[in-house]
């Protein structure tokens, strides 16, 4: 059984310094790989950033982690992943990584992502250039998440997940205001989710969300922003080769 632990959203700053180190530092016995959703910062600094790098440097796990929207607030989010990247942290855009602990191979592939909607109710690529560049954007941070995924095929990983920061589906956003949909997600992400294959797919953003969904392809997604799972992070059982199963929640996810 590989064992996953997640959670976006945790918003540090220099008053939040010490606040999940207690909790990180029980990770190996629970977990074999912490995978971090975005917003890790509250408004993108590197100060910030600083603080976050405290709350992981020299975990005996390894720490994966994408960006979220406001870890680019203040335009320096290629300075925010280098502080995190000095901790030790393994920082995806558009890429993907193999992480292993024991025997496992858990291949992750990671985007910010973006928003635009989901199926009948999605902005389209159609009339004003900026309008044409948001659906274009959101498009190839999808992209980017298929060819990671299926960069993994080949490198022989027990288990592959998707990690964002956007939402692929609107199951997960349950609770939040239906206005704001098409702000916290994109279908694009789950068709590349499904047209590459993964075993789980992780995510943060809805804080008023909830945190189980499924793509229609059959990918199981869950929702991880603090607020939604009210802990320093959660815990996920995959099956392993067999690929195909996130399990129920361990109990001793702090």
């Amino acid at each position: 059984m590989i064992r996953i632990a997640a959670v976006g959203d945790i918003h540090m700053g220099p008053e939040s310094k010490g606040s999940l180190r207690p909790s990180f530092e029980t990770l190996p016995d629970c977990a074999d790989v912490l995978l971090l959703a975005g917003d890790l910062t509250r408004h993108g600094t590197p100060e910030e950033a600083r603080v976050v790098a405290r709350e992981i440097e020299g975990l005996a796990v390894p720490v994966v982690a994408v960006l979220g929207n406001h870890d680019h607030h203040a335009d320096l989010a290629d300075e925010v992943a280098a502080v995190l990247r000095d901790a030790g942290v393994r920082v995806l855009e558009g890429q993907a990584t193999v992480v292993g602990n024991g025997d496992a191979r858990i291949g992750v592939a990671g985007t910010k992502g973006f928003g635009g909607g989901f199926v009948g109710r999605c902005a389209g690529e159609f009339g004003e250039p900026i309008m044409k560049e948001f659906v274009r954007y959101s498009r190839r941070r999808a992209d980017t998440l298929r060819a990671s995924l299926q960069e993994l095929e080949g490198q022989d990983c027990d288990v592959r997940i998707a990690l964002t920061h956007f939402s692929p589906v609107p199951d997960t956003l349950a609770g939040e205001p239906p206005e704001i949909y098409p702000f916290l997600g994109s279908y694009l992400l789950a068709e590349a989710i499904d047209t590459a294959g993964a075993d789980l797919a992780v995510h943060g953003h809805a804080h008023l969300g909830t945190e189980h969904g499924m793509t229609s392809g059959g990918v199981k997604v869950r929702n991880v922003a603090q607020p939604v799972i009210g802990r320093a992070f959660h815990v996920y059982h995959l099956a392993g080769p067999e690929r195909a199963t996130a399990g129920a929640s361990d109990d001793r996810a702090r």
